[in-house]
């Protein structure tokens, strides 16, 4: 046994101590597949983070939480009898060798473009054959199948927009989305005069997926890109409050337009 394969095993059997209902750790106990999913995404989220700060030592400990989640999730399906973490590693591994046949056979890729788009052939043909002729829930095959609904909002568009550009639903250029933008816009306000919420809400949706279209057509991705923009505004928001406290203000001391145009102003220059 490897130093590396010893050390996967040390944190395989500790988590079966903790899930052991003799002398195991009571919350791990009672844990299950869906009361852990939260913690998943908060765990991949703080990986996310500590690559945006770039702090390595804080991306191996959030890796190592990361890595938890899997073994926590294999160790209860090795109790229910379904499958453990060797099968889990076996299937990914043999997923990646089929994905890669320019890497691991004789097949010949020219960019990493081809790649992309030779890997979405290779998942489209997979979930062919695991459906059949049929989409996952009985429907017609459809080229957004696949496209899970529990991805947040922003990337599930980006990625619905991505399936259907593929059979050539999209754009050529930037242009007309900019123009669709606009368009949706106006929407929103009309629904704004109207006071429909619902409506307002439609409308809303309509932008937003528009927008996220703008960001794809611009090879930007929108959930990198909103990332920035609320970073950009913490940053700026935190030196805001610095500068009001500074001058003996607080945010109830003014109004809001004097705030804007003095603080807020001020925060954007430093920069």
């Amino acid at each position: 046994m490897t130093e590396q394969s010893g050390d996967i095993q040390k944190l395989l059997d500790i988590m079966t101590r903790l899930r052991d209902p003799d002398g195991g750790c009571p919350w791990d106990v009672e844990q299950t597949f869906a009361s852990i999913v939260p913690h998943t995404i908060e765990e991949a989220y703080e990986v996310a983070d500590a690559i945006a700060s770039g702090d390595m030592a804080a991306l191996k400990d959030e890796l190592g939480d990361l890595l938890f989640q899997v073994v926590f999730y294999a160790e209860m399906a090795k109790e229910a009898g379904d499958f453990d973490f060797a099968a889990v590693v076996a299937a990914v591994s043999d997923k990646m060798v089929r994905r890669h046949p320019h890497v691991f056979a004789d097949a010949h890729i020219k960019n990493a473009e081809a790649q992309t788009a030779a890997w979405e052939d290779q998942k489209h043909q997979e979930r062919n054959a695991e459906n059949g002729s049929a989409g996952g829930n009985g429907a017609a095959a459809s080229a957004l199948d696949g496209v899970i609904t529990a991805l947040p909002a922003l990337t599930r568009a980006f990625k619905l927009q991505k399936r259907a550009a593929r059979v050539g639903f999209d754009w050529d250029t930037p242009g007309p989305v900019v123009g669709k933008v606009r368009e949706e816009l106006a929407e929103v306000e009309a629904e704004i005069e109207e006071a429909d919420p619902e409506r307002l809400k439609d409308e809303l949706g309509d932008l937003l997926f528009c927008c996220v279209n703008l960001a794809r057509k611009l090879e930007i991705d929108p959930e990198t890109a909103l990332r920035g923009g609320n970073a950009k505004f913490e940053r700026r928001f935190r030196r805001m409050e610095t500068l009001l406290a500074a001058d003996g203000f607080g945010f109830t001391d003014m109004h809001v337009d004097d705030v804007l145009e003095n603080y807020w102003t001020k925060a954007k220059l430093e920069e």
